[in-house]
């Protein structure tokens, strides 16, 4: 990646099954107009699908298959942005556990992306799982530009903001 792109850009999906025109329009078609002005990173959230369908394991790897192969139909490209899949990832497990120890859960829990999460999802309650990964997965990369949502940083970015 050259040193003359504009920061760094870290986005994902979670392969949870056939991707469809939403996350075309939604997200593929900035990702891939993205890559040529930003050092972009993008994840296969494997992990993520545990957290809201650990019964529903068996497809995990074939959906990651599946999704890459999407990606790279799209325009993404592996010569121009780097592709990661979380579960490869060791150091992403150890962060998660180091910063679950040191989080304090009123900061989570006040996470208005998370509720909404659980809402969208009729999880019911907050699965434990989705406090840790909420908060190591942004943690790790200080220089990463773009961790916004509307304008607004993203939760974990706010707890960096904490006493």
């Amino acid at each position: 990646m050259t040193e003359s792109k504009q920061g760094v850009i870290l986005s994902g999906m979670r392969p949870t099954g056939k991707l469809h025109l939403g996350h075309l329009v939604g997200a593929l078609e900035n990702w891939v107009e993205l890559q040529d002005s930003y050092d972009c990173y993008f994840l296969v959230a494997d992990y993520h699908v545990l957290t809201t369908g650990f019964e529903k394991t068996a497809r995990i790897g074939a959906n990651i298959f599946e999704m890459v192969c999407d990606w790279l139909a799209v325009g993404l490209d592996p010569e121009r942005s780097t592709f990661l899949v979380q579960s490869k990832v060791r150091e992403h497990a150890e962060l998660n556990l180091i910063f679950g120890m040191i989080t304090p859960m009123p900061w989570v829990e006040r996470n208005p992306t998370l509720k909404q999460m659980v809402a969208d999802l009729d999880l019911g309650e907050i699965p434990r799982s989705r406090f840790d990964f909420d908060v190591a997965g942004h943690y790790a990369r200080p220089d990463v530009f773009q961790l916004t949502v509307n304008e607004k940083p993203t939760p974990p970015v706010v707890y960096t903001f904490e006493p």
